[in-house]
């Protein structure tokens, strides 16, 4: 029988790396913050991006100046989620939802997931995709 991992909890350093003022350390952020927020990196970085590992990340761009239609919505689905079961060994991934918007030319990202080894409830972290030039 395999061993569960168990964690005391997840901390990561905040993005703007500003100083916290009572320690004038950085500033922390802790558990499912910061898993939503490596999910998030994971997903908007591009490979080569990340020195050092130069297969960080996920190519969805490829797939934002498609047609916006279900199979462009299918490939960025998949793109996500090999993603994620990649390079965030915290989370099991349950479900990634990508619906098309025709109206704002975006496509609407639910992801659903537990966290390894802490004792909370199933998440989901929703964003939009679109495309930028």
């Amino acid at each position: 029988m395999p061993l569960e991992r168990v964690s005391q909890g997840f901390k990561d350093i905040s993005m703007t790396f500003q100083a916290n003022p009572l320690n004038s350390d950085l500033i922390a952020i802790n558990n499912i913050n910061a898993i939503n927020r490596s999910i998030r990196n994971i997903v908007f970085t591009l490979p080569g991006e990340k020195f050092f590992n130069p297969v960080f990340g996920s190519n969805i761009t490829a797939s934002l100046f498609e047609n916006i239609d279900d199979f462009s919505a299918a490939a960025i689905k998949n793109e996500i989620e090999l993603s994620i079961r990649n390079f965030e060994p915290r989370v099991n991934l349950q479900s990634v939802v990508v619906t098309p918007d025709y109206e704002d030319n975006t496509f609407d990202v639910v992801i659903n997931y537990e966290i390894i080894g802490l004792a909370v409830a199933p998440q989901q972290l929703e964003f939009a995709l679109l495309s930028a030039r």
